[in-house]
């Protein structure tokens, strides 16, 4: 198995990013898919997840309305849409797949996303 995350970078207030993760050595479709962030000093918070199956997807109160989880299972790709990113935002991010009982079984390296004027 192997996630491997991109498209984080510095951005300024108000801006953009869009984060992929690209999946392999499993069946991409058949798993429920999370994104998860950390930032400097403090412990992983859970971001979003998009459910296997009817695609179903939940957020965190803090980025609801301003970031979108979706997933492609023919590219075997996740994506995580960031808009109006706010400095609280910055974090190193995740991606992550949910196995068995609902745990974080495998996890990507991280892609850093800063926002900062």
């Amino acid at each position: 198995v192997q996630l491997v995350e991109s498209g984080g970078g510095m951005v300024q207030p108000g801006g953009s990013l869009r984060l992929s993760c690209a999946a392999s050595g499993f069946t991409f479709s058949s798993y429920t898919m999370s994104w998860v962030r950390q930032a400097p000093g403090k412990g992983p918070e859970w971001v979003s997840v998009i459910n296997t199956g009817d695609g179903t997807t939940y957020y965190t109160d803090s980025v609801k309305g301003r970031f979108t989880i979706s997933r492609d299972n023919v590219k075997n790709t996740l994506y995580l849409q960031m808009n109006s990113l706010k400095p609280e935002d910055t974090a190193l991010y995740y991606c992550a797949r949910v196995g068995s009982y609902s745990r974080y079984d495998y996890w990507g390296q991280g892609t850093q996303v800063t926002v900062s004027s």
